[in-house]
């Protein structure tokens, strides 16, 4: 005597549905960006994780002075990325660190600058060491709830 149970009609249908997951990625890969600007919000407003180094000449939160780096974040998606980033033209050096070259300082609406208690008409600044300060990270916890919106998409929960 024997027992025998077709299933060859539903595990098809199961992975036909499973391709069509896996080709037709766009809602993961918008979740994802969802979930790394959260990340990358959560990193300006607690100040980095790990924390940034502080400022040493003024006070406040680093990164936060106009809140143009923060608000320029943008997330993108298609259907085979996720990204997360900015065309502000000094984020890399925040992110990485590094020296600023030396330049000169001119008055934009007055004929001469104070700077140290005296004026001058320009000042030959000798750059500046820019600690890195990286916005742009994940924490494992982020990184969890990629592989769980992973699992979720690929079990049609997504």
């Amino acid at each position: 005597m024997k027992l025998n149970i077709d299933i060859s009609d539903a595990f098809d249908d199961w992975l036909s549905e499973l391709e069509r997951r896996c080709q037709h990625r766009e809602p993961l890969m918008e979740k994802i960006a969802g979930i790394m600007l959260d990340a990358v919000d959560e990193n300006f407003i607690r100040g980095g994780r790990p924390a940034w180094t502080p400022l040493k000449y003024r006070d406040g939160k680093p990164l936060m002075k106009t809140r143009r780096l923060h608000g320029s974040i943008e997330p993108r998606a298609d259907n085979n990325q996720a990204v997360v980033g900015t065309n502000v033209v000094y984020a890399r050096i925040h992110q990485e660190g590094g020296k600023t070259r030396p330049h000169v300082i001119r008055p934009r609406n007055k004929k001469a600058l104070r700077f140290n208690g005296r004026f001058a008409g320009k000042v030959n600044h000798p750059g500046s060491d820019i600690p890195a300060r990286p916005f742009l990270s994940l924490t494992d916890d982020d990184y969890a709830a990629i592989q769980q919106a992973i699992i979720d998409h690929l079990d049609g929960e997504g």
